[in-house]
């Protein structure tokens, strides 16, 4: 599928499953390495700095959720994507993934063509949002957005946010105050091969709020949200 060599880490406990995983994975021309728990999971990525983590929420040692958020916190990281793959389906496990940073989450026993083909989507979606040739700086309003490091400064404050939570800042902060439809957001952040929901924008929008203030994202109901100036 790949002529480069783009590289996933594997994480999980279940050795049947990454034994199945980098089998197909390999074959289809990635370079793949695992780990069996979070703690691991973080030796390892700090050094291999893969394309892609396959995440598994419950191990041993430091959960998926617990890893992921650590995974955040490392600079060299923060272009790298990550996927939930996991038995649980509920719905606060799913709030948990994304808002310790996650990029998607898929529900196991997933069919290896189609989980091949999700993260294609993934790492091209990546691919493209990195590679857009236009200012690394974002400047509005106190709030200063340096795109190509990963580092959003409030009022002197520098934040390190998970990824999709600085996309999504960034989108709202270029609207100059237009108001952002959730299905622009969806697109615009998520990419429409991703199949999220309105509770994503939603979670990640309450941890905007959260760390550079209220004051900043609106809501207009029934419509999405607009980046406005501090008052």
């Amino acid at each position: 599928m790949s002529e480069t060599k783009q590289k996933i880490l594997i994480v999980d406990d279940e050795e049947d499953i990454v034994d199945m995983l980098q089998y197909n994975l390999e074959k289809e021309g990635f370079e793949v390495r695992t780990a069996p728990n979070g703690v691991e999971c973080l030796k390892i990525a700090s050094e291999f700095i893969p394309d892609l983590i396959l995440l598994d929420v419950m191990m041993p040692e430091m959960d998926g959720v617990e890893a992921c958020v650590e995974l955040r916190k490392i600079a060299d990281l923060q272009n790298t994507v990550i996927c939930f793959l996991t038995a649980r389906s509920e719905d606060y496990s799913q709030i948990a993934a994304y808002d310790s940073g996650a990029d998607d989450y898929v529900s196991k026993p997933i069919k290896p063509r189609v989980l091949i083909s999700k993260i294609g989507a993934l790492l091209r979606r990546n691919d493209l949002k990195n590679g857009v040739n236009e200012s690394q700086i974002i400047s509005s309003a106190g709030i200063e957005i340096d795109k190509e490091k990963y580092i959003v400064t409030v009022e002197g404050v520098e934040h390190y946010l998970p990824k999709k939570e600085f996309e999504l800042l960034s989108l709202l902060v270029t609207g100059n105050g237009a108001v952002f439809r959730r299905e622009t957001i969806l697109n615009q952040v998520w990419g429409n091969e991703i199949v999220v929901g309105d509770r994503t924008i939603d979670v990640h929008i309450r941890k905007l709020r959260e760390k550079i203030g209220d004051q900043y994202i609106k809501t207009i109901k029934g419509v999405g949200y607009k980046f406005v100036e501090k008052s």
